[in-house]
């Protein structure tokens, strides 16, 4: 396959997955689909493109292949559709989201072995911590797969953030690649006004990381930056990715809102929604 085509092949299951996120919030009237919708391209990417994953032999412990965190658990939507997608349990099941006992919480929970979660998610700030210790895990253990982990931007407001920050940098963890999704907006507004993150890249670089800044809603872009990110590890430092997107991407009544950080669409909006983004692999 070629570059153009593998870019082709993924932005086709980035639409499909923007659609199962949609109709997974509006079914139970619950959810969030801003952050669903900006970060689809960068889930399918790593899912079907840069990690060196097993969907159909998932353990918790990963020993051997990439592994990846999601902090900002309230996207769920968007990474059960990935995950589903990727073949880790039955597309079908989606149709369960947030519904009494089913395995696809509102935020990831492992209380019910739901394949490819790892942890618990949804009470922000605590995801880099978690995919640092295992990344450390990774090192003692001579595993030389990488741990990748998503935070949200106003996520960043959290203290314990910057504590596992500072832990990284301090301690030259390598084998990490924390990526931000930067829309800049948050359910209570613009990040920037409910608390400036300032010069962001500039704090991470102070915290003795390797920082890439990049687009995260352009394919080829997005591809192109998540190289260079993987080839700035094993080199002493921890590496962030600064992923700008846009909240509600796909959809125009959606994007750069943050009153969609999470609200689900009526009948109207998601038939307008839907209208917008193409059917590629089919419905669940």
């Amino acid at each position: 396959m070629t570059n153009k085509d593998k870019v082709v092949e993924l932005e086709k299951i980035a639409s499909q997955v923007r659609r199962d996120a949609l109709r997974m919030v509006h079914a139970v009237q619950s959810g969030h689909p801003g952050g669903s919708l900006g970060c689809a391209d960068f889930m399918v990417a790593l899912y079907f493109e840069v990690m060196n994953i097993d969907p159909k032999n998932f353990t918790r412990e990963g020993t051997g292949e990439d592994m990846f965190f999601l902090s900002n658990g309230h996207i769920s939507p968007c990474l059960y559709s990935v995950l589903a997608r990727r073949g880790y349990f039955d597309v079908a099941e989606l149709a369960t989201f947030r519904k009494l006992h089913t395995r696809l919480q509102g935020h990831p929970s492992n209380a019910h072995g739901l394949p490819g979660v790892r942890m618990a998610s949804g009470s922000l700030g605590q995801g880099p911590s978690i995919a640092l210790g295992v990344a450390e895990v990774k090192k003692m253990n001579n595993d030389p797969s990488l741990v990748y982990v998503l935070t949200g931007d106003g996520e960043l407001e959290e203290g314990q953030v910057w504590e596992a920050l500072m832990y990284a940098g301090s301690k030259g963890v390598d084998n990490i690649i924390l990526t931000v999704d930067y829309n800049h907006k948050q359910i209570d507004g613009n990040v920037e006004d409910v608390m400036s993150m300032l010069d962001l890249k500039a704090k991470f670089e102070s915290f003795g990381w390797e920082v890439i800044v990049g687009e995260g809603n352009d394919m080829t872009q997005l591809l192109d930056n998540l190289e260079k990110a993987r080839k700035a590890t094993a080199q002493k430092k921890p590496v962030a990715f600064l992923m700008h997107t846009e909240m509600g991407y796909g959809v125009d009544f959606m994007c750069g809102n943050n009153k969609w950080h999470g609200s689900a669409p009526n009948d109207e909006q998601l038939a307008s929604a839907l209208s917008q983004i193409p059917e590629t692999l089919g419905d669940y």
